[in-house]
């Protein structure tokens, strides 16, 4: 069992099998949108309202939302996978043709997600080569009739059983 956990090839197909919401996590920082795809969001507390999401170390995109006052959590829509894929590839292009609008704060958040959560770095917990990020909510909202997207075994797919074939 132990080699299993040195090889990341592994390690990503077994982590994969559990199937995970994806999020956008940005912010106007400079003036313009930053943001980065997220499926390791997570709730974590109603009292104080508390949810995380983990950081790479490797991330580029970190460093610079880290600086904004506010981070805007929006629950990406089923129809939303060509998007995540957008907000995952190179930084100058994640914000093209995308609707979105910023809080007072600074949170950015994107239309048509299924929730939208309004945050401030709560804290900071090193783990690994990731950072898990505590982040208190400060306001939020949900839209009961958008389906989330579903990240599972490297695929994006849908709770809509109606759906007939996940999403590349």
């Amino acid at each position: 069992m132990t080699a299993l956990l040195h090889d990341t090839t592994s390690l990503r197909a077994v982590y994969g099998a559990f199937p995970t919401g994806v999020t956008a996590v940005a912010a106007v920082v400079g003036g313009r949108p930053v943001g980065m795809a997220a499926s390791s969001f997570t709730t974590v507390s109603l009292t104080p309202p508390l949810v995380s999401v983990c950081m790479a170390h490797s991330s580029s995109t970190w460093p610079a939302l880290r600086r904004a006052e506010r981070l805007g959590i929006s629950v990406l829509a089923s129809d939303h996978g060509p998007l995540c894929r957008r907000l995952a590839g190179p930084a100058e292009d994640r914000f093209t043709g995308v609707a979105w609008r910023a809080t007072p704060d600074g949170a950015v958040l994107l239309d048509g997600a299924s929730a939208w959560f309004d945050c401030s770095v709560e804290q900071e917990v090193r783990a690994g080569d990731h950072d898990i990020l505590v982040l208190r909510v400060h306001d939020l909202r949900a839209d009961p009739a958008v389906d989330p997207l579903v990240f599972h075994a490297s695929t994006f797919r849908s709770l809509d059983p109606a759906a007939t074939r996940p999403t590349p």
